[in-house]
């Protein structure tokens, strides 16, 4: 009986959703980071600055994140429908993004939102957003063969 509660009450979905919803976060999450680097970077903010936080945002991406979303993508190929939502990371990836968060939260107390801040952001958010490509790509891709 447990067993039944347990499962009608989890959150399941197909894998389109968990292909959706993969590069959907990353893509937000990057947006909103690059929106508040360039916040605390403020208008001033020079061309230089920009390019190199690119640029930084970009090695990170082709190194580092387009690995672990290609790798994140392809777990999610695995799936069959109706598993959890929660899923669409595994538990280590979930682990990663809060100590993540915190490490930003310390940052933006132990140091002044500015300059450096918001260009790490920005390159952070640039790399999740560059990254998200490839779980659109998937989406896209098995949306057409539906």
């Amino acid at each position: 009986m447990q067993v039944n509660i347990a499962k009608k009450m989890k959150p399941g979905v197909s894998r389109a959703v968990h292909l959706f919803a993969a590069p959907l976060i990353w893509t937000a999450v990057g947006i909103m980071l690059m929106e508040r680097g360039l916040g605390w970077m403020g208008l001033h903010v020079t061309l230089r600055l920009l390019l190199i936080a690119l640029l930084i945002g970009t090695a990170k991406s082709l190194t580092v994140l387009d690995k672990s979303a290609k790798k994140t993508l392809s777990r999610i190929m695995g799936f069959g429908d109706n598993t959890c939502i929660g899923a669409v990371y595994p538990w280590k990836t979930w682990l990663f993004v809060l100590l993540m968060m915190a490490f930003g939260l310390a940052l933006r107390i132990l140091t002044k939102p500015g300059l450096f801040l918001g260009a790490l952001y920005f390159a952070i958010g640039w790399a999740l957003l560059l990254s998200s490509r490839h779980g659109w790509a998937q989406w896209l891709n098995w949306l057409r063969r539906r």
